[in-house]
């Protein structure tokens, strides 16, 4: 194992003035690799030290324009500090320069979710579900959007892919629940609330929803 892969060894296990001695020798001994500041800036953000987690990706990007994960770093300080477009911009940046991965077109829809711009999210959180088709958490933020953006029957499509995953999303269950409602599919609808309030007793939104789908079946 070589230095730097001891370093992140010891950054995983959260051993950081151990990380943080390795990661310094690494740049003393390659300063103009750009590797050592973006993996000394992601132990910064660990440790909330996030003005100068921010000068060593920058010096990073410095040394290297194209060093897509210095500007995914970045991106995530600034998500970190809810300035979502100077997050966007910068997860822009990484994609721009390579980093084709799930996590970056994930955390830039979530940019765009933030901001509440459900359509504009869209293509980078569906880019996200195909790059790792595996994560729930990936596919249910898709579905949140899809929902918003009111595309219901996508959602709806989504939302059971979720489950399909994890049968125990209350959450998903939910939303499943709001979707039949909005198409007047009451028995649908009561019974998504109760497996949302069976897997979480304290599930607020579903306890509203299913007072909700009760009112409606006693009125028709």
């Amino acid at each position: 194992m070589d230095k730097n892969q001891q370093a992140i060894t010891l950054l995983n296990e959260k051993k950081y003035e151990e990380a943080a001695k390795l990661f310094n020798e690494i740049i003393e001994e390659s300063p103009n690799d750009p590797l050592g500041y973006i993996n000394f800036g992601n132990l910064l953000m660990q440790l909330h030290e996030m003005e100068r987690a921010e000068r060593f990706f920058l010096r990073a990007i410095e040394i290297d324009k194209t060093a897509g994960t210095a500007y995914y770093g970045l991106g995530n300080l600034y998500f970190d500090k809810e300035d979502y477009q100077k997050a966007q911009q910068y997860f822009q940046q990484a994609i721009e320069q390579g980093l084709e991965e799930a996590d970056a077109y994930f955390m830039l829809g979530m940019c765009f979710r933030n901001q509440e711009e459900w359509k504009l999210s869209l293509p980078y959180l569906l880019r996200a579900t195909e790059l790792n088709s595996q994560d729930e958490s990936f596919l249910f933020q898709y579905g949140l959007s899809l929902a918003q953006g009111e595309y219901l029957d996508e959602a709806q499509e989504t939302f059971e892919k979720v489950l399909a995953l994890n049968e125990a999303h209350s959450d998903a269950y939910y939303n499943l629940g709001v979707i039949a409602l909005f198409h007047e599919d009451t028995k649908q609808a009561l019974n998504h609330f109760e497996k949302a309030l069976e897997l979480q007793h304290d599930h607020v939104l579903a306890a509203n929803g299913k007072k909700i789908a009760l009112q409606y079946m006693e009125q028709s």
